[in-house]
C-alpha cells in the first residue's frame, strides 16, 4: 500500500479495521442467529425487553454503550477484571475494539435475520417435520437455506458498521496507533492535525471502497443464493 503513499501508520490502520470488522462480524454470527430465531418465533416472557436491550445500541450514544462497556469489561469491571485473571483483556486492546464493532453493529445483523426468519413459509418446515425430521435437521435443511439471504444482509450490515465505528471504540479502547486505531479514529486524528486534510482524504477514499465492495459482495450473495433456492423448489 506504500505504492499509494500511504504510511506505515495508515497502512496498519487500514489491516486493524478490516481485522476488527471480521472478528466482530463472525462472532456476532451465532449469537445475532440465535436471538434472532428467539425474537421471530419465540415466545416468552421478557421478549419486548430482549428486544429493547438488542436494540438499544442503536439509540443511545455511541459514547454511552463505549463507557458501559469500559465499566462491564475493564480491567476493573464486572466481567473484565475475572477474565483479565486469566489472561483475557479487552480495555484498550484490539479485542476490546472488535467486542465494540460487534456490539455497535448486532442490532442491524439482528433485525436483518428476523426479517428472513420471518419471511420463511413455516408450512415447508411442518412438511418437512411430517416426512419425520427431526427439528435441528429441519432448522438446517430447510429453514437455514431459506434465511441465509437475511444472514448475509445482516453479516454485511455488521461489517459495514464495524468498519465504521468511532464513538464506543475510541471510549473502550482509546485511539492508539498500530494498537487500537482503525479508520475512523486515524480519519479523527488526521483532522485535528494541521495539514492532515490529505491523509484524512486517503483513508476516506478507502473506507468508501471497502464498504462499496462489501456490499457489492453482498448483493453477488445473496443473489446466488436466492437462484439456488429458485432452481431447488
Amino acid at each position: 500500500m506504500n505504492d499509494f503513499g500511504f504510511g506505515p501508520d495508515e497502512v496498519a490502520a487500514i489491516h486493524l479495521s478490516l481485522k476488527v470488522a471480521i472478528w466482530a462480524t463472525l462472532a456476532s454470527l451465532p449469537p445475532g442467529i440465535a436471538v434472532a430465531l428467539a425474537l421471530a418465533r419465540g415466545r416468552f416472557w421478557g421478549r419486548d425487553l430482549l428486544n429493547g436491550v438488542v436494540h438499544l445500541p442503536l439509540i443511545l450514544p455511541p459514547v454511552v454503550t463505549g463507557y458501559a462497556l469500559l465499566l462491564l469489561m475493564g480491567r476493573q469491571g464486572w466481567v473484565g477484571k475475572p477474565l483479565a485473571s486469566i489472561g483475557i483483556v479487552f480495555a484498550f486492546n484490539w479485542t476490546g475494539a472488535a467486542l465494540a464493532a460487534g456490539v455497535m453493529g448486532f442490532p442491524l445483523m439482528v433485525r436483518a435475520i428476523r426479517l428472513s426468519i420471518e419471511a420463511v413459509d413455516t408450512r415447508l418446515e411442518q412438511a418437512a417435520g411430517t416426512l419425520g425430521a427431526p427439528p435441528l435437521w429441519v432448522f438446517a435443511t430447510v429453514t437455514l437455506p431459506l434465511m441465509l439471504p437475511g444472514v448475509l444482509a445482516g453479516a454485511v450490515l455488521a461489517f459495514a458498521k464495524a468498519l465504521g465505528e468511532f464513538g464506543a471504540t475510541i471510549t473502550f479502547v482509546s485511539n492508539i496507533p498500530g494498537r487500537t486505531q482503525t479508520l475512523s479514529g486515524a480519519i479523527y486524528a488526521y483532522t485535528q492535525s494541521p495539514g492532515g486534510d490529505a491523509g484524512a482524504l486517503r483513508l476516506v477514499a478507502v473506507s468508501v471502497v471497502l464498504s462499496l465492495m462489501a456490499l457489492l459482495l453482498s448483493e453477488a450473495l445473496a443473489r446466488s443464493v436466492s437462484r439456488r433456492i429458485s432452481g431447488v423448489a
